[in-house]
């Protein structure tokens, strides 16, 4: 399979669109980040060399894709629950009545 430059995914000889190295890595990261010594962001840096912003916005995309799914339904969609309880909850703030 073949990656580009930016590590999005390719299609491979087989026609078959698969996840990219980076990919696959977030998500692994995403299961096991919490093992890491340090914050968070601290160790994006150190193990993608990316901004956390950059790497949440990667991740978020990673999460809209079938194949991150596909390859840990278990992980993507306790990912998108989160994602959907923060938006809610920010949701909620912004509506608040004015007193």
């Amino acid at each position: 399979m073949a990656t580009s430059e930016h590590g999005e995914s390719d299609r491979g000889a087989d026609g078959v669109t698969a996840l990219s190295p980076r990919d696959t890595a977030v998500l692994a990261f995403e299961r096991r980040w919490w093992s890491h010594p340090g914050a968070k962001e601290q160790a994006i840096r150190a193990e993608f060399g990316l901004s956390a912003a950059r790497y949440y916005q990667l991740l978020g995309a990673l999460l809209d894709s079938p194949l991150a799914l596909a390859h840990d339904p278990m992980l993507v969609k306790r990912l998108q629950r989160m994602r959907d309880a923060r938006s809610q909850a920010r949701s909620r703030r912004a509506i608040r009545p004015i007193e």
